[in-house]
């Protein structure tokens, strides 16, 4: 060990430690919690759930390298719908429509095993369609409306751009985001 003088002409004792006058040698993690490359950089990846309305029932913040398909049944377990009368939320969905992303059989079965349909055009690249039917396609129009809450999510540009590194931030903003979407639609 060497001495070093201080500021004030007394010696301290510098030993090789995880800091050196002030400045921290360890690498600075970037980016905080649920971030994940992208093509064109890092991100936070939304699954949204929502009704015939467009009313956000369920969401998830994931890190954008994940896919969705594997997302998918976490995110349904977090959808709760109120009754009309009295009794639990309703956990199961009927039916769920969703983009080419969620295209995956074993995705289907075990949604079909919990009583859930899931309406998914197969990717283009695909040979062996078990699934397909082309009557239940025609629900995939109404997919719109999911896009449209995606455009109104966007338009808050503190979820846009992910100012936060504290995940339990920014998701508190994200609910607050479709808090405000939920109560507009209730207002009109």
């Amino acid at each position: 060990m060497a001495s070093v003088a201080g500021a004030h002409g007394r010696t301290q004792a510098a030993g090789l430690g995880r800091s050196f006058l002030g400045r921290n040698l360890r690498d600075s993690q970037k980016g905080g919690a649920a971030v994940g490359k992208t093509r064109r950089g890092k991100g936070t990846k939304w699954v949204v759930v929502v009704d015939g309305q467009g009313v956000p029932i369920g969401a998830q913040l994931a890190p954008a390298n994940l896919s969705e398909f594997r997302l998918a049944e976490s995110t349904l377990a977090r959808v709760r719908v109120p009754r009309r009368g009295r009794g639990r939320p309703r956990k199961r969905l009927r039916r769920v429509i969703a983009d080419k992303g969620y295209d995956s059989d074993p995705l289907r079965q075990r949604l079909r095993d919990r009583g859930t349909e899931l309406i998914a055009p197969y990717l283009s690249t695909r040979k062996k369609r078990r699934f397909e039917d082309k009557r239940k396609l025609r629900r995939y129009r109404r997919r719109w409306k999911v896009e449209r809450t995606n455009a109104w999510l966007q338009n808050f540009r503190r979820i846009q751009v992910r100012y936060d590194r504290i995940l339990s931030v920014y998701q508190g903003f994200f609910h607050c985001a479709c808090l405000i979407i939920t109560l507009r639609h209730l207002c009109n």
